[in-house]
């Protein structure tokens, strides 16, 4: 008489099924050694995983990111306001020119005035209006030189301080690359031996129990294999009811079980609860 429908074997009670929501599989018998060591494959899968995802999501990724957009804006203020400074200081120079213009043409005028050579009073009050002219002239050139002079200067100190900040935020993200480096280099060491730790145990699991784990593995997120403890698949966390764990009893040591719930391998151990 045919069993109720519970946890069903991996093994020859399988007939073709239909049912796209539980998958049937071919007759697979493997040694509870072997399908113990599976769950060492698979620790090993999750740890793996778990170590490129660490590696992935070092928090020193989002901190040297954070620096270097920092850096990048300051950068670009810096180079602003260094441009400043280099226009500033060729306007000094073109208003110091003006000015020295106006100063030297005062002074000839004021020399050709106290020379006594201009007689003529249309001509001396002429040339009194122009030095006087001159004198305001150069005055607001002054004013100009002075006013670009404070423009200069806030844009040297703006660009000495933007430097500053600069090379505070390099030496920052020097020390964040130097952490993530470091925390990179543990971690690559830690999966490489891990990964050849992998190789050796999943060496000693049969190739048709590993193939099938692989698949499953592929499907159920990182997990193929699942410890039965205490009546429940460590896979989905769902309890046995007592028709599976009647069938889980009945079949044979060898027998590879699937849980009926989840479909991943259910790996029978001392503390199944069985």
């Amino acid at each position: 008489m045919d069993r109720p429908r519970g946890l069903r074997h991996e093994a020859r009670r399988r007939a073709p099924d239909t049912d796209h929501r539980h998958p049937r599989s071919p007759e697979l018998n493997a040694e509870p050694a072997d399908q113990i060591r599976l769950l060492d494959v698979q620790a090993l899968d999750v740890r793996l995983s778990q170590l490129a995802h660490k590696r992935t999501t070092l928090p020193e990724h989002a901190e040297i990111q954070t620096l270097e957009a920092d850096l990048a804006q300051l950068r670009d203020l810096l180079v602003a306001a260094r441009t400043e400074e280099s226009d500033t200081a060729r306007e000094q120079t073109k208003a110091e020119q003006d000015v020295d213009q106006v100063r030297q043409r005062a002074a000839r005028d004021q020399k050709r005035l106290d020379s006594g050579a201009v007689t003529s009073p249309k001509d001396l009050e002429n040339l009194q209006h122009e030095i006087a002219s001159l004198a305001k002239r150069q005055g607001d050139l002054e004013d100009v030189v002075l006013e670009i002079m404070e423009r200069r200067e806030a844009a040297q100190e703006r660009a000495g301080e933007l430097a500053g900040r600069v090379e505070s935020v390099q030496a920052k993200a020097a020390d964040a690359t130097a952490r993530r480096d470091a925390a990179v280099r543990d971690l690559d060491a830690e999966t490489e031996s891990a990964t050849k730790e992998r190789e050796v145990v999943a060496a000693s699991v049969p190739a048709d129990l590993l193939k099938l784990y692989e698949k499953l593995r592929v499907q159920q997120g990182g997990v193929g294999a699942a410890r039965l403890h205490q009546r429940r698949c460590e896979g989905c966390r769902l309890e046995l009811n007592i028709t599976e764990v009647n069938e889980v009893r009945a079949a044979a040591p060898d027998e590879v079980l699937r849980c009926e719930n989840c479909r991943r391998i259910l790996v029978r151990t001392a503390d199944s609860g069985l």
